[in-house]
């Protein structure tokens, strides 16, 4: 199945995330298909910038988000 989920960047103890679009096979920071945006938890406000057009469109095509990527796509308001 495709999910859309989270990859950790960053040093240890200051993460930040891609969002992006893996196999739910592939390891958590291992291969994925297309990179659709980041996140910042650690500035504040949290930082998301996601290219919604795609996400919308591999949603359309059956993608599932994880629990945490579903939160921020309502935050963009991609999700309803």
């Amino acid at each position: 199945m495709v999910k859309i989920r989270l990859r950790r960047m960053g040093a240890k103890k200051a993460p930040f995330y891609r969002v992006v679009v893996a196999d739910s096979r592939f390891p958590r920071d291992g291969r994925f298909i297309e990179e659709l945006g980041t996140y910042n938890p650690c500035v504040s406000p949290a930082e998301i910038k996601l290219d919604t057009d795609r996400a919308k469109a591999w949603i359309k095509s059956g993608a599932q988000p994880t629990d945490t990527v579903r939160a921020l796509l309502k935050k963009v308001e991609v999700l309803s």
